[in-house]
């Protein structure tokens, strides 16, 4: 019986409350990988979960504008997620690696800082999701 309960109580806590936040890492510059994670993100976003998308290592370049030949559907999706409500972070030291510049990014768009990532990271109830 005992383990039924603990079982029952510890399964429960995989669920998302109505609100959670639900934070994003995405490391990819797939195409298809960041479909799958901006478009995920942006469903819960419309579910009522506030979200951020950190773009880091080479999913900086989806953020770029230079780069809007190869990932315009991934672009016009960070867009409306913003629009929506969404804080979409870039990594600056991947910008640098990767030779993003700040005026090559999406408007709306921001470079990121421990602070802010730490915050939207290790909000109470958030969860976590990486491509």
């Amino acid at each position: 019986m005992a383990l039924t309960i603990l079982a029952a109580l510890t399964a429960t806590s995989a669920f998302a409350a109505p609100n959670d936040p639900l934070f994003i890492n995405m490391t990819s510059s797939d195409s298809h990988r960041a479909t799958m994670a901006i478009g995920f993100g942006v469903r819960q976003l419309d579910r009522g979960h506030p979200l951020t998308i950190f773009l880091n290592d080479r999913g900086v370049l989806v953020a770029s504008q230079k780069k809007a030949a190869e990932y315009p559907d991934q672009q016009k999706m960070l867009t409306e997620a913003i629009k929506k409500g969404a804080a979409v972070y870039v990594c600056p030291i991947c910008m640098k690696q990767y030779g993003v510049q700040e005026e090559d990014l999406l408007p709306g768009t921001q470079i990121s800082n421990p602070g802010v990532i730490g915050s939207a990271l290790f909000e109470d109830g958030t969860k976590t999701l990486s491509w």
